[in-house]
């Protein structure tokens, strides 16, 4: 119940720092708050991309999407890493909606990602004309050092070890800063203010989701 009342708190300064910085940003209370939010905002669209994401997963967003025969770009669908997995990445940056989480959100308002081939840090920045970004406020640290500090201590290994990579963090759980070949660490964008020419959204949930 405490940490409940302190991440309220917490989200609180968040959003508003966030909305500071030009984003559309929320907070809600529970997963099912965050899904009638979402779909409520994004009853407009017909095409939806998807992150590689568990936390947007766990809302059962897509589900509901695909009932309503929306067209979805999903490249956790199938070979991820074939040539139809390639191009689905590319329609996920061109879609109308581009649902995705973020591995790290600072207090002070900015939105920090790691990735390993780029298609989510470049469709939740610029393409999609709607970015929905849905983070627990496990994600949420103090500043932006943190941010940064959460998804070398936390964020990367937790996922290259769920995705059963070779890469010295799945076997240590501790960032080496490796070489490896499938090293996920290769691209780091942060979100400072909202782009120009992205309507960007931000959910953050009072529960603790995803890496």
């Amino acid at each position: 119940m405490e940490q409940k009342w302190l991440w309220e708190k917490q989200g609180e300064e968040c959003v508003k720092a966030l909305k500071d910085h030009g984003f559309d940003a929320h907070f809600v209370s529970t997963v099912g708050e965050a899904r009638d939010l979402i779909l409520n905002m994004v009853s407009a669209y017909e095409t939806f991309g998807f992150g590689g994401s568990h936390t947007t997963r766990s809302l059962g967003i897509k589900e509901t999407l695909d009932e309503k025969g929306k067209t979805l770009f999903d490249h956790w669908e199938g070979n991820l890493f074939g040539e139809e997995n390639k191009k689905i990445r590319l329609a996920q940056g061109r879609s109308d909606c581009f649902i995705c989480s973020a591995n790290a959100v600072s207090a002070t308002g900015e939105i920090v990602n790691v990735d390993a081939v780029g298609n989510r840090t470049a469709a939740m920045t610029f393409g999609p004309k709607k970015v929905i970004i849905v983070a627990g406020m496990n994600k949420v640290r103090p500043d932006l050092a943190s941010a940064l500090e959460r998804i070398k201590e936390v964020a990367a290994p937790l996922r290259a070890k769920s995705l059963n990579l070779a890469t010295p963090c799945a076997e240590t759980g501790v960032c080496s800063d490796c070489n490896a070949p499938k090293r996920i660490c290769e691209i780091t964008t942060i979100l400072h203010r909202k782009p120009w020419m992205t309507d960007v959204s931000v959910v953050l949930i009072n529960e603790s989701l995803g890496y």
